[in-house]
């Protein structure tokens, strides 16, 4: 099973494939999405996480899906918990 070990924080995917090549600034896109500015700014910086509503008005303005970006939260997620969360004593279940 393939699974990616470093995945971008959804708010640099955001930076680099959306907001650079439209020459559009997080404050700008804020105002689009209509959601507060400091909201996509700490996106952007990788201080707070994709939300299901940003998400969803990420996707509607990007014309993308709302999984598309929770997905990239998610793997953002999971690759941090693995570098922090040992669950090397837990036993698996086997069934009889």
């Amino acid at each position: 099973m393939s699974r990616m070990t470093n995945p971008s924080h959804p708010g640099e995917v955001l930076a680099e494939l959306y907001l650079s090549p439209l020459d559009m600034s997080a404050i700008a896109l804020a105002a689009e999405l209509g959601v507060p500015r400091t909201r996509i700014e700490r996106l952007v910086k990788g201080q707070t996480a994709i939300t299901v509503d940003t998400a969803m008005r990420l996707a509607r303005f990007f014309s993308t899906t709302p999984e598309y970006w929770m997905n990239l939260q998610r793997a953002w997620d999971l690759a941090r918990a693995r570098e922090t969360i040992d669950v090397s004593g837990i036993k698996p279940f086997e069934a009889a």
